[in-house]
């Protein structure tokens, strides 16, 4: 005779299924990892809103004391600016890209045949592309909210948006974005499974946490590697959402990334990009007025 906690394995498989426990393990996972994240994330935001290239001002010289900063000049809850709809993001773009990814990767590998690596990466970020377009709007308003120094709430947010540009503001930065997280997610989706699969299967690591650790850190350093430049244009795009500007979106996007090649190259900005102090970077007193304004 089956046991109580056999029936309620039985019962919890019978009603989720694969997808539905692979959904709430992501959604779960997501909420808690959003969370504690976010004052690096606000971080992240402010510096890459910042002017660029030689000569430039700079408020903040790198991640550490940028962090540091807000929290002397607006205090702790301005770490976690942008909670709401960051969790919102998170956690409904993350549970479509887990659930989405590897009927898409079995979708597109032969059957019976092994997924490959390229297969797996194409897998990851169609399932993440799909994700973060429709949840765009709800980083348009995260990043607005993070990007400002004054209280702004939801509601504010939303009614400047749709009062300036209507439901297409909503999805201001959306090509950036979906770059940037096809690249997130080919990189956390399928160099994961990938380097999970290589380092087991060639005998380096058993399957267990210390396997799945290994693989997370190769995927994290891939990620951030290959979707910062992206990023970049996205966190700019969004954050003039709602405001006046001459060009449309997509030639704001083009200007943009001019802007930051011509002003600011790679090399210079990689101190600031990874949070280590340079001594090149001004810091000023003030945050200067919010670019592309």
């Amino acid at each position: 005779m089956a046991s109580g906690e056999d029936r309620q394995r039985s019962w919890r498989s019978s009603i989720l299924g694969p997808s539905g426990e692979r959904l709430m393990a992501s959604t779960g996972g997501a909420a808690i990892a959003e969370t504690v994240t976010l004052p690096i994330d606000t971080a992240k935001v402010r510096l890459q809103l910042q002017k660029s290239g030689e000569g430039s001002v700079r408020h903040y010289s790198g991640m550490v004391n940028c962090m540091l900063s807000i929290y002397r000049e607006e205090g702790t809850a301005a770490l976690f600016k942008g909670l709401g709809p960051a969790l919102v993001r998170q956690v409904c773009y993350t549970g479509m890209s887990f659930v989405l990814y590897e009927p898409i990767r079995d979708a597109i590998t032969t059957k019976g045949g092994d997924a490959g690596f390229v297969n797996r990466l194409l897998a990851g970020g169609t399932a993440g592309a799909i994700g973060i377009t429709v949840m765009n709007p709800a980083e348009v308003i995260k990043t607005k909210m993070q990007g400002s120094r004054s209280a702004t709430s939801v509601r504010q947010l939303f009614v400047e948006v749709w009062s300036h540009e209507g439901i297409f503001g909503f999805w201001a930065g959306i090509r950036p974005n979906v770059t940037r997280t096809f690249l997130v997610c080919a990189a956390e989706l399928g160099t994961y499974d990938q380097a999970k699969h290589s380092l087991i299967s060639h005998g380096l690591l058993t399957d267990g946490p210390l396997a799945h650790l290994s693989a997370s850190a190769i995927a994290g350093l891939a990620s951030a590697s290959t979707s910062t430049p992206a990023d970049v244009v996205k966190t700019r795009l969004m954050n003039q959402a709602g405001q006046h500007h001459e060009m449309s979106i997509f030639e704001n996007g083009l200007f943009i990334s001019g802007k930051i090649l011509s002003n600011s190259p790679l090399v210079y900005d990689l101190p600031v990009i990874i949070g280590i102090p340079s001594d090149s970077h001004e810091v000023s007193p003030s945050l200067p007025p919010t670019p592309m304004q």
